[in-house]
């Protein structure tokens, strides 16, 4: 990035130059040349409603829009030349577009400032950033799905308190990552539509006399207008309404990267991820570790941190621009960046891992089948706290003679309750158990079937 030492374009009030601290401090380029593209597509809109409404000739309005799109050619091709000097995206492309049709450049800013300018730039990129955060989360619920599918009659433990509670299908397990993520979706959905409110018309605060029509230039982005001039510059809902949703995201794929850190490790042995997708130790040649799954888990803390920043950044301003709004683009930023290459990266990690079905139904068996003694006592009418006491007394005693409870000798089991005499022996199974479950959307085969059935015909919508 070259550097430039000419007056900005509100200098006509000073008698000097910005010194060099201040510039620096003040400048915005460094980071919001990825506006770029939106400051244009705004200005193009801007330009075209001007030459409409008649405020500047139509022969002015079509020579800027060419001007424009001339600019944004440039920037699409990687040939813009950025200055620190320009201090922001808005100024580097306005001075741009004077080198290419000359002073008519000057006749764009009318109507408009630069408070509606910057909150339209960061409106288009939070919508066009939770469309790409919404693709993509959309292919890793696919990779859900179809490893769900592939591995539909896997069972493994699931777990409360990091203790082995009850068996459930890995199927179940995968799909309920599924139903978190359709929730995010619905929240970038959310956040999509709330970055879909056009500010442009509204200049500094309160509106400006040239006859613009704000209804024009939302339509030719494919937004609807604003109501209220101040709202319209002081909102960053929008940007708010994003940062949650990714946040929100983020601690479902951090939740997500535990549990294969988990399963992962050799204390669990659940799952091998494929080299592609590991790495290992500059000093241990053993190790093969889940980096990927630890740096979901990690930018967690990222994603948490982004949003809060902008609520605190928030939390004082009175309606109107501030500079503090300056700070609103690099959280957004750095969220979407976080976000993205975690949800490209998992797809293919979920894919072509490999599971242990043996080594999880058998961690699925022992005393994570009491809960099935219990429940069976309860079906024929024992009071359930009398069936579970029942049942502690037994597990406790086996646990004592080192006996498995799937092994629990007939005698063993009458003597903690009659009517256990009768239980099947096949229910005391890991696959006996996710089969007994008759309640909707549990981890039974035929509930697991229909959850598939309907996460199917859900992103056969996409």
């Amino acid at each position: 990035m070259s550097e430039r030492r000419d007056g900005p374009l509100w200098g006509g009030r000073f008698g000097a130059t910005p010194a060099e601290a201040f510039e620096r401090l003040n400048a915005s380029i460094p980071f919001d040349v990825r506006l770029a593209p939106y400051d244009i597509r705004g200005s193009i809109a801007h330009a075209g409603m001007l030459g409409r409404q008649g405020i500047v000739s139509e022969e002015e309005s079509a020579e800027l829009v060419w001007g424009l799109r001339a600019v944004l050619e440039e920037v699409e091709a990687g040939g813009f030349s950025w200055t620190l000097s320009d201090e922001d995206v808005h100024t580097a492309v306005e001075r741009r577009l004077r080198e290419k049709v000359g002073d008519v450049a000057l006749k764009l800013h009318t109507g408009r400032s630069r408070n509606d300018q910057v909150a339209l730039d960061l409106h288009l990129f939070a919508r066009d950033a939770a469309g790409r955060v919404r693709e993509a989360l959309v292919e890793a619920m696919r990779a859900l799905v179809e490893v769900a599918g592939v591995h539909q009659d896997l069972v493994l433990p699931g777990y409360t308190h990091l203790q082995r509670a009850q068996p459930i299908l890995l199927s179940h397990h995968l799909l309920a990552h599924f139903w978190a993520f359709r929730r995010d979706l619905v929240r970038l959905d959310a956040a999509a539509a709330s970055a879909s409110v056009s500010p442009l018309g509204a200049a500094a605060l309160g509106g400006t006399p040239h006859l613009v029509d704000p209804r024009l230039t939302a339509a030719d982005l494919g937004m609807t207008p604003f109501e209220n001039s101040l709202d319209a510059v002081s909102d960053r809902d929008f940007a708010l309404d994003l940062l949650y949703a990714l946040a929100v995201l983020g601690v479902h794929l951090s939740r997500l990267g535990e549990e294969w850190v988990l399963w992962t490790s050799p204390e669990f042995g659940f799952a091998t991820l494929d080299d592609a997708y590991s790495s290992g130790s500059s000093i241990m040649p053993q190790k093969k570790n889940p980096d990927a799954f630890e740096l979901m888990r990690g930018k967690s803390g990222r994603l948490i941190g982004d949003l809060a920043a902008l609520l605190v950044t928030l939390k004082a301003l009175p309606l109107g621009y501030s500079k503090d709004l300056q700070e609103d683009k690099e959280p957004l930023f750095d969220a979407v960046d976080a976000v993205l290459p975690a949800l490209a990266a998992l797809p293919e990690m979920l894919r072509t891992a490999r599971f242990d079905g043996g080594r999880m139904a058998k961690a699925a068996g022992g005393f994570a089948l009491a809960t099935e003694l219990a429940d069976f006592l309860a079906v024929r009418g024992v009071p359930f706290r009398e069936a579970h006491a029942a049942v502690g007394r037994l597990v406790r005693r086996l646990e004592e003679s080192g006996v498995p409870l799937e092994e629990a000798p007939a005698e063993m089991l009458v003597a903690a309750h009659p009517a256990l005499a009768e239980v099947p022996r096949d229910l005391l199974t890991p696959e006996g158990s996710v089969a007994n479950k008759k309640s909707p959307g549990s981890t039974s085969p035929s509930s697991v079937e229909a959850q598939l059935r309907e996460a199917r015909t859900f992103l056969g919508g996409f």
